[in-house]
């Protein structure tokens, strides 16, 4: 394909170098260029998992695990059977780390380039898009553990350098990547959480010059504030031209905690009719300046339950038929895991699964992993908790969810999952060979995983539609 090729907007629609029009149907690759703990199955941040490892096996046995983790989480095996599917792209997720040290800001680093490249490589040969996706910036541009932030306050928004890091970097991508047809866009920013919200905007215009003058091909993919939900930030403004406003539209009883569907979670009732007018709610903003709608990330966390879990394939139902009726692109969440949401998963009797056994028993006991965990087992902790602040700051509301997520994450994501990183470290210190570091990470190998083969047929019914 020539660079002519490249896809660009078109009114509401993203069409090809032939002017026909393109719905982006396809999958997140998270846990790899930017993991996440509940994917992979470490507690904490990104970061703290690194550096576990690094104590546990020390620098050479680390290095040769994550290059073999690299090489194999995500493959051209993994892109053949996404294609397979009948998906037409990929939503690839990385972490600055890859591209740059905070020692070392803006001297950026050729190995981060290298993965993305091969990843594309092999995308392309398989007919995916790429669709790039800075999901953690420097200092975090949100709360949580997914942009690698250890703390609860996203620094991002706080302090010029690290929105400069952020330009710097996707000058060099949009240099690197400049009329590839095979990348469908550049995804600015995974997830803001702009608290004051008169941030986020400024900054988009800055990247977006920044990128425009580098590459004025690819389209551009926007998040919006409060995680993709909200687009207050840019009424009243012109749009900016080739670009794709991207909501994300997760629902209450696809969460770990979630309820029946329909039914009621944390005491809102969610059906297909709620689904539907908070799906309109988070696209209104598409639709009013006639572009294109795609959503960014969704998708349900599965729990073994049977019924519960027949609950969340409906749920999934009826987000992909509104989609489709919306003529909305789509990206779910997450490709690869240990068995929560992956429509192919790490074996449960492999390598790196048997070895940290103890550990993902420890995390869902005391619920650590916000996303994909409850807090049944430490009720006694945060129910107190939550009482006294329901008593003693009843108007505390704070962004972007309110009273209850932000004890979830200082309780439970960080109280008691920093000290459990020592757990998890001591899962590895007795490794002495190198044939045993390779089969931990090979347990992620594609031909070695297992697939939730239901999943995958809905996804291709939803991907091919009539």
């Amino acid at each position: 394909m020539s660079s002519d090729a490249v896809l660009r907007v078109s009114g509401n629609q993203i069409i090809d170098g032939q002017g026909q029009p393109v719905v982006l149907r396809g999958y997140n690759v998270g846990g790899w260029m930017n993991m996440e703990n509940f994917l992979t199955g470490y507690p904490g941040t990104e970061s703290q998992h690194r550096r576990a490892l690094l104590s546990a096996l020390g620098p050479e046995r680390y290095e040769l695990f994550f290059g073999q983790f690299m090489s194999t989480f995500f493959a051209e095996d993994d892109a053949r059977y996404l294609a397979s599917l009948g998906l037409n792209s990929v939503r690839i997720p990385f972490s600055y780390r890859h591209f740059e040290d905070d020692q070392r800001p803006f001297q950026l680093k050729e190995a981060g380039f290298t993965l993305l490249d091969r990843a594309i490589a092999d995308c392309a040969r398989h007919g995916l898009h790429v669709l790039l996706d800075l999901h953690a910036l420097p200092g975090g541009q949100n709360r949580h553990w997914h942009c690698d932030n250890p703390t609860h306050h996203p620094a991002f928004w706080d302090h010029r350098h690290f929105q400069d890091r952020a330009v710097h970097l996707w000058e060099a991508l949009a240099d690197r990547y400049r009329g590839n047809p095979a990348v469908a866009g550049y995804n600015i920013m995974n997830e803001p959480a702009d608290i004051d919200g008169d941030r986020i905007k400024p900054f988009y215009d800055r990247v977006v010059a920044a990128v425009r003058e580098v590459d004025p091909g690819h389209i551009l993919f926007l998040d919006g504030n409060r995680y993709g939900t909200e687009f207050a930030a840019f009424r009243g403004f012109e749009p900016y031209g080739n670009a794709v406003y991207a909501a994300h539209d997760y629902h209450l009883p696809g969460f770990g905690y979630g309820g029946p569907y329909p039914g009621v979670t944390r005491g809102t009732y969610v059906d297909r009719a709620q689904v539907e007018r908070i799906f309109l709610e988070r696209t209104q903003f598409m639709r009013d300046t006639g572009t294109p709608i795609w959503i960014g990330e969704f998708g349900p966390v599965f729990t073994g339950d049977p019924d519960r879990d027949e609950q969340r394939y409906q749920l999934l139902q009826d987000q992909l038929d509104l989609y489709a009726e919306h003529s909305a692109g789509w990206a779910i969440w997450a490709y690869k895991d240990l068995g929560g949401e992956g429509v192919v998963s790490a074996a449960a009797d492999s390598p790196w699964c048997t070895r940290i056994r103890e550990v993902t028993e420890k995390k869902a006991r005391l619920g650590v992993d916000g996303w994909g965990s409850t807090d049944a087992g430490v009720r006694h902790i945060t129910g107190p908790v939550e009482e006294t602040f329901a008593k003693e700051y009843p108007d505390f509301s704070p962004f972007p969810f309110g009273p209850l997520d932000y004890i979830t994450l200082l309780v439970r994501g960080i109280l008691l999952a920093e000290p459990m990183l020592d757990d998890f470290r001591r899962c590895f210190t007795d490794i002495a060979d190198d044939e045993t570091v390779i089969a931990l990470a090979d347990s992620f190998r594609f031909d070695n995983c297992v697939r939730r083969e239901r999943l995958a047929s809905m996804l291709t019914a939803a991907a091919r539609p009539a």
